[in-house]
């Protein structure tokens, strides 16, 4: 049995025990779920305490090795070229997300009462803050939080759980490492491998109890919320599939087709065999052979083939631009916190950064959202609900992160003939 098919028997049989406890009240009832609360806590620490070495050292990794392509000069402008038209990118997808689904879960009815049950009071430093009443509130919080994208101490930063300032001198540091000499900057790149590469198995070891830790989240979870709790985790599925396709057909068709040297049919049949692959192993890594072999029989030139390709497969997640988001914002309607216009900027801030950061693991683009639910100070709880529905929402953000890599190659493929 697939480790998705036991993550949601996990989160279906939590509901499940989770609503009869609130429909029955008994001692028994009690008990569980003091048993179940701890070990989803102890599920989600699990998560957490991978979350700073990975990002750190998959973005060094990403970043760094900008710089170190063996092919020249000309690599190393297509590089360029190819992040920042994947900035732009990843930006405008994170803002339409964000600007399409927060009024959509405005209109998702959950239970007042049983939001405020499952909210936490939270000691997370936060980057936004609250001003003094006398203070011109949107000028001083939009002040106050780009001081505090600039870390003072970024260990006391990393100590505090302030994801954005380890992000931000992140990439600072891994840009600055491009530019030192080869033999020294190899060196660093490979030490930030092996640690990436140490961390997803390590994060690929913790999902294995999943099925367990979901099922301890999901008990009280259910227990506080009701039959409410089913319907919106049904209407979050929906929107963020509905969504992605939306932002694939409106922003990377267009744009591989407008800026390519391909036809829109030929555009289409260049996609096809990648999207199939990518669809039904949510990998994708596991596309490139089909994407490398698109590209070569379209007549893209090589550097788009041997260059532009694999680079975008390994770092390039517009699929996590959409869903994360999306994610973040639904949360933040189960728990009942309001975000402010600092604080979306922040989502849509740390999302462009951590995509570059998603393990190429099933699940991956949930596992890398525990910034950006940091970032705005909400329950990483969360993620283990949207980890347990993820199956299908994977899929069509696989299948998206391919069609994004594509048409960026696709895109850049004239500069590079």
């Amino acid at each position: 049995m697939s480790l998705t098919i036991r993550v949601l028997i996990g989160l279906v049989a939590g509901l499940l025990v989770g609503l009869a406890v609130a429909r029955y009240p008994s001692a028994a009832g009690a008990i569980l779920i003091t048993v179940a609360e701890p070990i989803g806590t102890i599920f989600i620490n699990l998560i957490r305490m991978t979350v700073i070495p990975l990002v750190v050292s998959m973005l060094i990794v990403g970043v760094g090795s900008l710089g170190s392509g063996a092919a020249g000069s000309a690599l190393g402008r297509a590089g360029w070229r190819a992040a920042v038209l994947a900035l732009i990118l990843l930006t405008v997808a994170a803002s339409l997300s964000v600007a399409i689904a927060r009024p959509v879960l405005a209109r998702l009815h959950i239970d007042a009462a049983a939001a405020k049950a499952i909210a936490r009071p939270v000691t997370t430093k936060l980057e936004y803050k609250e001003q003094p009443s006398d203070a011109p509130p949107i000028r001083t919080a939009l002040a106050q939080w780009l001081v505090d994208l600039v870390p003072q101490n970024v260990v006391k930063a990393a100590a505090d759980g302030s994801m954005l300032p380890i992000i931000l001198f992140t990439v600072l540091f891994a840009a600055a490492l491009a530019r030192v000499a080869e033999d020294r900057r190899a060196a660093v790149l490979r030490v930030a491998g092996g640690v990436a590469d140490a961390m997803q198995r390590l994060v690929s070891g913790i999902l294995v109890l999943a099925p367990i830790g979901v099922f301890g989240l999901a008990v009280p979870l259910a227990s506080k919320l009701g039959l409410s709790a089913a319907g919106a985790v049904a209407a979050y599925i929906v929107l963020v599939v509905t969504l992605t396709v939306f932002v694939g057909a409106l922003l990377l068709y267009p744009l591989g087709i407008a800026l390519g040297p391909l036809t829109p049919r030929a555009f289409i049949d260049y996609c096809a065999p990648a999207q199939a692959v990518a669809f039904a192993s949510r990998s994708s890594l596991a596309a490139l052979p089909a994407m490398v072999e698109s590209a070569e029989r379209a007549g893209l030139p090589p550097v788009a083939s041997g260059f532009l390709l694999p680079l975008s497969a390994s770092l390039f997640r517009v699929g996590a631009a959409v869903a994360q988001p999306v994610g973040v914002l639904f949360l933040a309607r189960l728990y009942g916190v309001p975000l402010s216009a600092p604080q979306l900027a922040s989502i849509v801030f740390t999302v462009v950064l951590t995509s570059f950061a998603v393990p190429g693991i099933p699940g991956g683009s949930i596992i890398a959202m525990v910034p950006v639910l940091t970032a705005v100070n909400l329950p990483v709880e969360g993620i283990g609900i949207l980890l347990a529905v993820d199956a299908i929402p994977d899929m069509f953000r696989t299948t998206e992160n391919v069609t994004g890599s594509l048409a960026l190659a696709a895109a850049l493929a004239r500069g590079g003939q």
